[in-house]
């Protein structure tokens, strides 16, 4: 029970009764009511424009991964990963945008997987996964596929391709090359090299090739060889 401190800990001791009556719920419910709660004093919080102050536990089938993802983790990693989350617990929420349909993850694809194709894990959070929402003024596609490569780049490997359609996709959105470096953390020559990677094959697209080059087989006989000596 909380140690109340001063006359004025009378909230303490209304969460004291509160916490009492939670621990009666059902999993769900329990679940669910300190979700609510942890939204209700996050929107009191010195805090609040953190995200990180406020984590809550979703159901692992409302969390869907991006399609933009550019993060490459090896089969080993990925097995350490889930040693990892398995021996220490959970230690970093899943970064998440919020929409009409669940939440899409801007941060943390692997940790999702994990908390949801691990059956002990899956079972010990109850079929549930930590979310952090980002902020409401990051939530258009290109600020998300940005804060999904800052958060990547310095972990992890990159697929240079998924980079470049993404670069692409910023610039289809008007996106300057100084943004784009700006926000993605890339120095302008990086920036350019991805741009080309995609740019040419953009270019291209609608061209008719044929789906292998032909050598043509020359007859050696005819060419002139210098007398041996």
């Amino acid at each position: 029970m909380l140690e109340l401190f001063d006359n004025d800990d009378d909230i303490l001791q209304d969460m004291a009764n509160i916490c009492i009556r939670i621990s009666l719920l059902s999993n769900d419910a329990n679940i669910d009511i300190q979700n609510e709660i942890k939204k209700m004093l996050h929107a009191v919080s010195l805090f609040k424009n953190e995200p990180v102050d406020c984590v809550l536990w979703v159901k692992s089938d409302s969390v869907r991964a991006n399609d933009y993802n550019p993060n490459s983790v090896a089969p080993p990693e990925m097995e350490l990963l889930k040693v990892s989350i398995e021996a220490d617990g959970y230690t970093q929420p899943i970064v998440s945008m919020p929409d009409d349909s669940g939440y899409e993850v801007v941060d943390g694809f692997h940790r999702h997987r994990v908390g949801r194709e691990c059956p002990e894990i899956v079972d010990r959070l109850n079929g549930r996964l930590p979310i952090v929402a980002i902020k409401d003024d990051r939530r258009d596609r290109g600020d998300r596929m940005a804060a999904t490569i800052r958060h990547n780049r310095a972990r992890g490997k990159h697929k240079i391709d998924a980079m470049s359609d993404i670069v692409l996709d910023l610039k289809k959105r008007n996106w300057s090359d100084e943004k784009i470096g700006r926000e993605l953390g890339m120095e302008p020559d990086e920036v350019l090299r991805l741009a080309q990677i995609t740019g040419l094959a953009e270019m291209f697209k609608d061209q008719d090739f044929s789906q292998a080059w032909e050598a043509e087989i020359i007859d050696e006989s005819l060419i002139d060889t210098p007398p041996q000596p």
